[in-house]
């Protein structure tokens, strides 16, 4: 009792002079890219199929000189212009290709050193290995010099260091995709390229105070999963890399002292304020990359005010990086699912809680590294809080899982989605009960029916026609489970992630084989056949599904040094 005070007291002093409602303010000011009658008008008129498009577009002119032919358009056609007339606008004034280089980097090698442990009996594996690795070049960029000379004409985000994109119509780096891109990359032995892409993460919390969803400026409303300190904590473990990590620790601390300050709220839990995180964003106008999709998803709330707070509910669902789901959705007075009654800020979601408690754990050790235990100390108290707190809060007992909680009702949200697994993932639990939890979560499994799913872990089981439900299958959640029930002590939870994990595998194979490419996500329900929904058409690339595979292979499917 003496020690959880302590660390309740420790966190408490951190947030004393804090608002723990978001207050932020969007710092995108932009009145082409962000906000504005020109964004609004061209958007809305669908000169371009996908939203997305128009915003990632260079100016040919400056902002000014672009805003006045706009509005003279809007005067000489009585605030009517045709979808002509916007067409002609935009190819005159916009135009693509010229924010970004392709990029090889210096460290790549088609011939890393994990291959050559795959067992000599999966020749197939270690050729569908073979074939991931080379993607890694088509995925290099490097942001052109133009865009730092003239920041004001690009939304795209000058960055010191080349970088991997997702691929398809993601040509910027993504915060979250990078996690599991990094390692993927440290498997390819590309160490160099890692702390590159992270010191372009670190140059963003330096500038912004922040990590952006994305490397645009209309992405400067809201972050994404903080996996920063991950990140760093594999690249310190492939590197030993301790001059960099002082040079650079006290920027992942100003990270999560941003996620502290700005996504926490305290809950009212039997009597107890009860400190957790939420995603939350504080801007009440449509994504510009999705702005005519959210421009009619909130038109079905009748007031001005709900809509505001449905443009606020779905970037908080974009910030969390499944956007988006039925998870964010609540239905309090109709069965009907429609995204129009999204409420993401509602929702105390466990994995990101799962995330920041291993980030503080992290960032404890890396401390540590560094001789500072006084700064190793106070984050591992943060960590032992946030822990029990999630286990005072989230997890179910009698279901032997963990669930988001509705911070309006009061009660968990038992549905089954793979986030309810990330505190397994983050191993963010007491190490006693390792063996007992996984043994329950193999149990929870087999109860939801999960495993009779051939083509991945579903990311839920209702069909809502939404990318993040049923049956979709993620690569990020497939490692969240897989390993999640791997760390455990439990040798049925060890199993399982060996059976799913090499389905997934074989999937991604399968339809590698078939179309020669690697997609964002897969179809649960079809090994080997990409996934559907949501806004967009299925990219191809993919820097995460490649990451992800790539570590189910070294991880299921080489000899170990300690075998």
């Amino acid at each position: 009792m003496g020690a959880t005070f302590y660390f309740a007291l420790t966190l408490l002093a951190v947030l004393k002079h804090v608002q723990v409602d978001s207050q932020e303010v969007d710092l995108c000011d932009s009145q082409i890219y962000c906000h504005g009658t020109l964004l609004d008008t061209v958007q809305k008129a669908r000169v371009f199929n996908d939203s997305k498009t128009f915003v990632d577009m260079s100016l040919k002119n400056t902002p000014e000189e672009t805003l006045t032919v706009f509005n003279n358009l809007m005067k000489n056609t009585s605030n009517e212009p045709t979808h002509k007339q916007l067409t002609d606008f935009v190819n005159e004034n916009f135009q693509t290709g010229d924010e970004l280089e392709t990029w090889t980097p210096s460290d790549y090698t088609e011939t890393p050193k994990f291959l050559e442990k795959i067992n000599s009996r999966d020749g197939d594996i270690k050729e569908f290995a073979q074939n991931l690795v080379k993607i890694w070049p088509t995925l290099g960029r490097k942001v052109s010099s133009k865009v730092s000379e003239n920041p004001e004409k690009y939304s795209l985000i000058a960055m010191p260091n080349g970088f991997i994109i997702p691929g398809g119509r993601f040509k910027e780096i993504y915060y979250w995709d990078t996690y599991w891109i990094i390692k993927g990359l440290l498997l390819s032995d590309m160490k160099t390229t890692v702390k590159g892409i992270l010191e372009n993460f670190l140059s963003f919390v330096e500038k912004y105070g922040f990590i952006p969803n994305g490397s645009r400026v209309y992405y400067l409303n809201r972050s994404q999963p903080p996996l920063l300190s991950w990140m760093v904590m594999e690249y310190i473990k492939a590197t030993n890399d301790l001059e960099w990590l002082k040079t650079n620790i006290h920027t992942l601390e100003r990270e999560l002292n941003y996620w502290i300050k700005n996504k926490t709220v305290k809950i009212d839990y039997n009597g107890e304020k009860i400190m957790l995180a939420h995603y939350t964003v504080n801007s009440d106008t449509p994504r510009p990359e999705s702005y005519l999709e959210d421009s009619q998803t909130c038109a079905y709330q009748q007031e001005e005010n709900a809509r505001k707070n449905c443009y606020k509910d779905i970037k908080s669902g974009a910030e969390s990086g499944w956007d988006f789901s039925t998870r964010w959705i609540f239905q309090d007075d109709t069965k009907k699912t429609n995204l129009s009654d999204i409420k993401t800020r509602r929702n105390i979601p466990v994995d990101l809680n799962a995330f920041l408690q291993r980030a503080f754990a992290d960032l404890g050790k890396l401390y540590k590294k560094i001789g500072n235990y006084k700064k190793s100390k106070e984050w591992r108290n943060h960590a032992s809080l946030w822990n029990k707190n999630i286990d005072t809060v989230l997890y179910d007992e009698k279901d032997g899982i963990w669930y988001d909680y509705d911070n309006v009702k009061g009660e968990l949200r038992k549905e089954f989605y793979p986030s309810n697994f990330a505190p397994l993932f983050s191993m963010s639990y007491d190490s006693k009960r390792s063996k007992i939890l996984g043994d329950r979560a193999v149990e929870y499994l087999e109860r939801e029916k999960i495993t009779q799913y051939l083509g991945g872990i579903p990311t839920s089981l209702i069909r809502s026609g939404e990318q993040w439900d049923l049956p979709n299958a993620w690569p990020p959640t497939q490692d969240m489970v897989v390993t999640g029930l791997h760390k455990t002590k439990s040798k049925k939870a060890q199993s399982l992630a060996e059976l799913l994990a090499t389905r997934w595998i074989r999937s991604n194979q399968m339809g590698f084989e078939e179309t020669g490419e690697m997609f964002e996500k897969y179809d649960a329900e079809s090994p080997g056949k990409y996934g559907g929904g949501g806004e967009y058409v299925v990219q191809s690339g993919f820097g995460w599904t490649n990451g992800v595979v790539l570590y189910f292979i070294d991880k299921f499917f080489t000899k170990k040094d300690d075998c």
